[in-house]
């Protein structure tokens, strides 16, 4: 039959506190009857962390002090782990009131500290029916005491030798005395008499019941009387009273003896082990035929069968001369708490074990042991483990941290410097996620933050190693204090073999044309136009025809759009060049570009150089049929120009110079010169032909202030971008005509005319 079931029954709870019983929060104080104790729990939520017992009988209230528990039968101690104290009171207790060995009254004071400071009193009051019929010997090796009982017409158990009971025997008949005296037997040592008062003063409490007689001592050094050895490898100590009493002729002498492992177990790395002696030979001494018939085992003072046993890892391994427990690590039915010492994450797990032995000899008498035995591990440090997770192709970080018990929480994360709390993190890019890890009552946390957020470190090598990388601080608490601790991670993903965009360059034209075949790494680097980021809306306004899909970008830049720059101009054909790159958006640096020069055609151009120097193709025609170029000059007559052909002329002259006008507005400097020309007219009244001089072409340049900021400091001219070039012409002018109508604005088509001004992106 399984002892896994509370052989006992739940009894009512008398609760006579200082404030009424429905403020007693539920589950506060609970008893519950045992095979042979009374378990008193309160949970430390209510009791507070130094709650108190009493014990109460006709005669008043006796404290509970770990001396006088030791002596009477009382075992109480606080476990913070599960979080209650528990009391634990034999149903041979000093201060208990016993029926026939059957029903057994109990009455308590709990005394606790209300919220003022003061004592608040709670009285506990059970009752228990005796759930399991006394066996002829019961041993019981409770945490702080031994107990032994007897039926009490059994007056000579076995278990002593013959020499011992001649001896005590002898001891007896010289008595004077006709009172129940006591005798310790120590080996190697003469019998000491005493009485029972002196027995008393030493910590042994003898007890005679209406059916039982009852032995308890203290565990060494406070019972003096008592011996420790080793059997088996195990400790053990042993108790050996003789009591006797002589009326007239005759002795009457009843021998007890008690002994219990006192092994504290041990941790081997996997678990805790706790062994003893398979018989305890001072139990079965003298006694012939005697057999372990029956071995169990539990925790918490409740025996389990052997499905739950093997469902919980325990093992229960019986050999002839040593039984052997193991409990695993953190197996169900233990405690387990964590603790931060120097920021280390630690851990201790401790086990209530509870184990009952039957024997029996050839003449059937049964003697029944059973034993409490705390075990624990020592404070282990705790290794959590961080597993990287992340798949290259999904371009996201997946961190794993695990290991970590209920009782630790993530509570923060910082990834590079950037702070997150919990909350803050859902937020943004971060995800963190807890998950339970399977088989165990332990969880795990999972970051993901993709490679591209800003918190994540890239770095990449001309060698064409690409590398992410996040140094991770987990901020964590212990529950339920919240004390903090830090762990620190590290994790790198690296792709070999990424390069730069590449770029293709094709001159038509008028135009030159780009192409970038899309590479998985692209969106590393941004695409780029002297300082702007090339976009739809940037193409849209400079006149770019772009197209970008999934697989290739193309770019188609006409000639004369913002971004040129020209180079040997001359009447017949020019360079000109542009440049498309990619950087780093973070740095800005170029990591790739080309630089596309094509020769094109020369028609008609105007360029304001960011040196100052314009540089003007016109076709003077246009003006005066029939005029010579080669005649044509600027405001400065000496200026003239560079070349000419049949129609056209090449001036280049500095801003400066040759008689350039200079205009300053608040946003603009803009400069003007004029080209003249020297033509032969005729007046209808006067056959005589004359030569004039008129102005045909007006040129301009126009520069914005900010970009000039050496013009007036040095009166050396220096642009961040060229100027918006732009040539006026006259209305032509007739040769009989010798004065000249208003000028007409004749600027540039956009393929014509050069605007390079410092636009807004």
């Amino acid at each position: 039959m399984a002892f896994g079931i509370w052989l006992g029954v739940f009894v009512l709870l008398s609760v006579w506190p200082s404030v009424r019983c429905s403020d007693l929060p539920r589950g506060a104080i609970e008893t519950v009857c045992r095979d042979r104790y009374l378990l008193v729990t309160t949970q430390l939520s209510f009791a507070g962390n130094e709650p108190r017992f009493e014990a109460v009988d006709a005669d008043g209230v006796h404290p509970i002090t770990k001396q006088y528990g030791s002596e009477c039968g009382y075992m109480f101690s606080i476990l913070p782990l599960p979080g209650h104290a528990e009391l634990r009171a034999s149903y041979f207790s000093c201060h208990t009131d016993n029926q026939d060995d059957e029903v057994f009254t109990f009455s308590f004071n709990l005394i606790t500290i209300d919220a003022n400071g003061g004592d608040a009193t709670y009285s506990v009051n059970a009752t228990c029916s005796l759930p399991l019929p006394w066996s002829p010997r019961e041993v019981s090796c409770e945490e702080n005491y031994m107990e032994v009982s007897v039926r009490g017409e059994v007056s000579g158990l076995p278990g002593t030798t013959a020499d011992d009971w001649t001896a005590a025997l002898a001891e007896a008949h010289s008595s004077a005395t006709s009172t129940w005296q006591v005798m310790f037997q120590q080996e190697g040592q003469q019998l000491i008499p005493m009485s029972f008062s002196e027995a008393r003063e030493l910590g042994y409490v003898f007890h005679l019941t209406q059916g039982r007689l009852v032995f308890r001592s203290p565990y060494t050094p406070r019972s003096v009387m008592g011996s420790v050895s080793m059997i088996n490898g195990s400790v053990v100590e042993v108790v050996h009273p003789i009591l006797f009493s002589r009326q007239r002729w005759v002795v009457m002498m009843v021998d007890w003896i008690v002994a219990c492992s006192t092994n504290e177990g041990m941790y081997d790395g996997v678990g805790l082990v706790w062994q003893t002696p398979t018989l305890l030979s001072p139990l079965v001494s003298g006694l012939s035929g005697l057999e372990s018939i029956k071995i169990s085992m539990g925790v918490d003072g409740q025996l389990l069968d052997e499905p739950i046993t093997a469902e919980r890892g325990y093992s229960l391994d019986i050999s002839d001369t040593t039984v052997q427990i193991s409990i695993p690590f953190n197996a169900a039915g233990g405690y387990r708490k964590s603790f931060v010492m120097g920021n280390m994450y630690r851990e201790f797990y401790v086990v209530h074990l509870y184990y009952e032995q039957i024997f029996l000899d050839d003449c059937g008498v049964e003697t029944r042991l059973r034993l409490h035995r705390p075990m624990n591990t020592p404070l282990l440090i705790q290794h959590l483990s961080i597993i990287n997770q992340t798949v290259l192709e999904d371009r996201v970080f997946t961190v794993y941290l695990g290991n970590l018990y209920y009782d630790v929480d993530l509570v923060a994360v910082t990834v590079n410097g950037h702070n997150f709390t919990i909350l803050e993190a859902t937020k943004s890019d971060l995800v963190i996620t807890m998950v339970p890890q399977p088989n165990s009552n332990l969880h795990a946390y999972i970051l993901r933050l993709p490679f591209e957020d800003a918190a994540v470190h890239k770095l990449y090598s001309p060698e064409g190693l690409l590398q992410f990388s996040m140094d991770i601080n987990y901020t964590l608490v212990i529950l339920p204090q919240e004390e903090p601790f830090y762990y620190l991670a590290s994790v790198v993903a690296q792709f070999n073999d990424v390069f730069p965009p590449v770029f293709k360059g094709v001159c038509n034209e008028k135009s030159i044309s780009f192409q970038m075949d899309h590479k998985p790494f692209d969106y590393l680097w941004e695409v780029g136009v002297g300082p702007y980021i090339l976009t739809t809306n940037l193409a849209a306004k400079r006149g770019y025809i772009m197209q970008n899909d999934s697989k290739s970008l193309t770019l188609e830049v006409p000639l004369f759009s913002v971004g040129y720059t020209y180079k040997d101009i001359n009447l017949k054909q020019f360079y000109g060049s542009f440049e498309i790159h990619s950087r780093l958006p973070k740095t800005l640096e170029v990591k790739s570009s080309l630089v596309k020069a094509c020769l094109f055609q020369t028609t008609e151009v105007i360029v304001c150089s960011t040196e100052g120097v314009v540089t003007v193709v016109t076709d003077v025609t246009l003006a005066i049929p029939g005029a010579e170029p080669n005649g044509t000059f600027l405001l400065d007559s000496t200026c003239r120009p560079q070349e000419t052909d049949d129609t056209r002329a090449l001036f280049s002259f500095g801003l400066h110079t040759c008689g350039t006008r200079v205009q300053v507005d608040h946003q603009h400097v803009t400069y003007e010169n004029e080209i003249n020309v020297e033509y032969t007219s005729q007046s209808v009244n006067a056959p005589v032909k004359t030569r004039d001089t008129a102005s045909v072409i007006i040129v301009r340049c126009v520069y914005p202030l900010s970009d000039l900021y050496k013009l007036f400091a040095y009166w050396r001219f220096d642009a961040d971008s060229p100027g918006v070039g732009t040539i006026l012409t006259r209305v032509p002018v007739k040769t009989f005509q010798p004065t000249f109508p208003p000028t007409t604005r004749r600027p540039l088509t956009s393929r014509q005319s050069l605007q390079l001004a410092n636009e807004p992106t």
